[in-house]
Order: structure tokens, then C-alpha cells, then sequence
């Protein structure tokens, strides 16, 4: 924390749970700062740690979140909205491939702005092969499509659900179609485009949660 810095409530929590507090002159703290915007505090944390599928599979099914598998997603903004999103409606879950993907970083974690502590963050070696895990444990899994697909606020979403998002450029990998159980598509009367990422992971968060809370 930069020295002369009053910000009672964060000295407050800090104490409140033993977390050391070090007071920076204004010099040190800016090189420790850079170009984080941070209002004269910052937190040192542990590196990001992702959930295991396994886990999630294991929870009664009456406690299964819905999980948003993320087909090659690179850009963290996007991701980091996600993240946000989800742990404001509360009972998702996401997974990421390992490979051809962005990962949580730093970037990931200030557009989450705290979202990944309330979602399990999942990282797989192939996405396929975790879809097909949560078809085995009871899900069924759906693929958001631009177009040809069952529209999203005209279906009944109140079971298990997987959803598979596409990358922001080229959209669900043909491999992983073939894993569906059926395609969802956001209607759109406006200009012929397409929603990123981030917003169609946003509208689908939506209509779930408001199904299963009028449910």
C-alpha cells in the first residue's frame, strides 16, 4: 500500500483476516505499481488455480452448474467478461482447452474483476473428450450456431447443460459438432453478424438463469 493512502475498509479486511499490510513511499511503490491502475494498493496473491472436471462430474446432479466449454477462445477479454458474467448469475462452470486458447492471466483476471473466485475454471487436454465426459455423467451438451440452430429463447434449457462457444473468428471446430446434442442460435433480425464471444456467453448465461428461476 502507498504510504499516505486512507482507505480504512481495506486495512479493516486486511486485519480482519491476518492479511500483512507493507506501506510503500510513494517512489517504491509506483516501480512496483508500473502501469496497473491500482488507487494506491496491491495485492500479491497465489497463481490462479484451475478446478478439475472431475470434481464438478462428481457433484449431485441436482447441484450441477451448467458449463460453458470455450472452443479456442484467444482473447482474454473476452474470457475475462466471461468469467465476470458468470459468477454474477451464479452455477456455471467453464472449461478451456489446453492448447490454442487463452489461459487466466493477468489480463483475464482484471476484466474478471473477482468473477473467477465464484466459477470453476477447468484447463482440459481435449475439449472433446471433456464433452463427451459430461454427456456420460448426465449432461447434454449444445452448440451455439449462428445460424440453423433452435432458437435460444424458445427452448427449454432446464437439465443439465453444456454449452460450446466458438472462438471469436471461425466459431465451433468442425471436430467438436459432431459431439452436440443440438444447436442453439441467438436470434438476430439486425445486421447479418455475429455476437463475440463474451456477449453470447452473456445471453445464453441470462436465459438459463431465467428459466430455472421461473422454473
Amino acid at each position: 500500500m502507498q504510504n499516505q493512502v486512507n482507505m480504512p475498509d481495506v486495512v479493516g479486511i486486511c486485519k480482519s483476516q491476518c492479511i500483512p499490510i507493507d506501506y510503500l513511499a510513494k517512489n517504491d511503490f509506483e516501480k512496483k505499481a508500473r502501469d496497473i491502475r491500482s488507487q494506491g494498493v496491491i495485492a500479491e496473491i497465489e497463481e490462479f488455480q484451475y478446478s478439475y472436471l472431475e470434481d464438478v462430474l462428481a457433484l449431485p446432479k441436482e447441484k450441477y452448474p451448467v458449463i460453458l466449454f470455450l472452443d479456442s477462445l484467444n482473447d482474454p477479454q473476452n474470457l475475462g467478461s466471461i468469467l465476470r458474467t458468470a459468477g454474477c448469475f451464479g452455477g456455471f462452470a467453464v472449461v478451456l482447452p489446453k492448447h490454442d486458447s487463452v489461459e487466466v492471466t493477468e489480463a483475464v483476471l482484471r476484466v474478471a474483476q473477482g468473477g473467477e473466485n465464484y466459477v470453476p475454471v477447468i484447463k482440459v487436454t481435449n475439449l472433446a473428450v471433456a464433452v463427451d465426459k459430461a454427456k456420460k455423467a448426465g449432461y447434454w451438451v449444445s452448440g451455439a450456431v449462428m445460424e440453423g440452430g433452435d432458437s435460444l429463447t424458445d427452448t427449454s434449457l432446464n437439465f443439465p447443460l453444456g454449452v460450446i462457444i466458438g472462438s471469436e473468428g471461425f466459431g465451433i471446430r468442425p471436430g467438436l459438432i459432431n459431439h452436440i446434442d443440438f444447436k442453439i442460435t441467438l436470434p438476430m433480425k439486425g445486421a447479418a453478424l455475429s455476437f463475440n464471444a463474451a456477449v453470447a456467453a452473456a445471453l445464453f448465461c441470462y436465459e438459463v438463469t431465467r428459466q430455472r428461476a421461473s422454473s
